[in-house]
């Protein structure tokens, strides 16, 4: 989508367990920032747990955050890079091998190189949506080597990271939104979207974990030595909280979301035990009131339990001696009052709340952790279309000649 001779509009559609996010972004080849223009929202009914269960409560969804976005921004949204996550995603490792004619690494002997990492056994059920470069090595020898394009060589290694995707999962997503009269540029990974909006490089080149918490799953990717190592996605997130408080408080569930986002905390040391809190009664019965301090100690036992899931993932990576930079929390169950300092206390690594960066325009609006993947989904879609642009690391471009790749295999980056 153009929007100008020197400007060009690009849209990250976030399909997530409770809301549909969709994000007009604008920007031009020479800038960094993307310039948000039209946002979009909706509440989500057709989906659980990152999963397509009701294909035309998704596609109303969907329908209605791309109209809202179309009015705010002016245009007409052809195509969108979307969101996919759920238990149903996995990540290996796989190398490909290629040989070097002409004594000289060249573009399409990386190609090769990828192609050939590609071709290993997976499930006829899953899919690969993301062949992600890793390292090159040369001859056998030469090991770490990043961008090799000009280097002398006779044979050319690549070490790669492949994440697949259940089929029938990603046809659904597809479908939904191609039924909404949209093009899908392209499948993204929940985590990995949001990576892109919220780590800096230094994090990544050190080592870290991003913990992106959203409503049905809780999705991680680890970082290390500049680029991503490993992802899961974790079958438990803020709906389980709300669920969790609503048995507790014997109250509907809309009204346990509402005493979540007023007044829940994560650690219920930060609570007094002289607040209270009035709770909604149902079907007609009389509201009654509680301790601040009973209700966080509901929600910590359950967040405490997410957190030792990730633990316990981070452990299975292979990974966690190498996360220096610590933890990074994103999505919008990690927006609660003392979610980072239980984090820190349970996992004895420094923590921090990510927001989304390098956007202007709806920045003020979009610039808080509910938007990370959404946000993160117009960087990805950007990055790709400016295959010469330096820098870009982790995702599908190293020092620019990656983004060049996404374009040759678009559709599964």
């Amino acid at each position: 989508m153009t929007r100008k001779s020197d400007k060009s509009l690009i849209v990250g559609l976030d399909i997530g367990t409770s809301k549909v996010t969709a994000l007009v972004g604008e920007y031009s080849h020479e800038l960094d920032e993307i310039e948000v223009i039209g946002l979009g929202t909706h509440d989500s009914r057709g989906m659980r747990r990152g999963v397509v269960v009701d294909i035309e409560s998704t596609v109303e969804s969907i329908k209605g955050a791309i109209e809202e976005a179309e009015v705010m921004a002016g245009c007409e949204i052809r195509s969108v890079y979307a969101s996919i996550s759920g238990s149903h995603t996995e990540c290996r490792r796989s190398s490909g091998i290629s040989p070097v004619a002409g004594g000289e690494v060249q573009y399409h002997d990386l190609d090769q190189a990828l192609q050939a990492a590609k071709v290993v056994a997976i499930s006829s059920d899953q899919r690969i949506i993301h062949a992600i470069p890793q390292e090159y090595i040369l001859d056998n020898f030469q090991e770490g080597v990043r961008n090799p394009v000009g280097m002398s060589a006779v044979r050319l290694e690549l070490h790669a990271l492949l994440i697949t995707a259940a089929t029938s999962a990603a046809a659904n997503i597809e479908k939904c939104i191609s039924r909404c009269g949209l093009q899908v540029d392209g499948l993204v990974l929940s985590s990995l979207a949001s990576s892109h909006a919220v780590l800096s490089a230094d994090e990544k080149e050190s080592g870290v974990v991003l913990v992106d918490m959203g409503a049905g799953t809780t999705d991680i990717a680890v970082y290390a030595g500049g680029y991503i190592r490993h992802t899961a996605s974790l079958p438990i997130g803020g709906d389980q909280v709300t669920n969790d408080i609503a048995h507790l408080l014997r109250t509907s569930t809309p009204d346990a979301e509402q005493l979540k986002v007023r007044y829940a905390c994560a650690l219920a040391q930060l609570t007094r035990a002289d607040e209270s809190i009035q709770v909604p009664g149902v079907g007609g019965r009389a509201p009654r009131r509680m301790t601040r301090q009973s209700l966080a100690e509901a929600v910590q036992s359950r967040y405490e339990e997410i957190f030792e899931m990730v633990h316990a993932e981070l452990r299975r990576s292979g990974f966690e001696e190498f996360v220096r930079a610590g933890l990074v929390l994103t999505g919008g169950a990690a927006r609660m009052e003392g979610v980072v300092e239980l984090a820190e206390e349970m996992l004895h690594m420094p923590v921090r709340e990510g927001v989304p960066q390098h956007i202007q325009g709806l920045g003020e609006v979009v610039g808080n952790p509910t938007f990370a993947t959404a946000v993160g989904l117009m960087q990805w879609g950007r990055l790709n279309d400016n295959p010469r642009r330096p820098g870009f690391r982790g995702g599908n471009a190293v020092g620019g000649w990656l983004g060049k790749l996404g374009r040759i295999i678009k559709g599964e980056l």
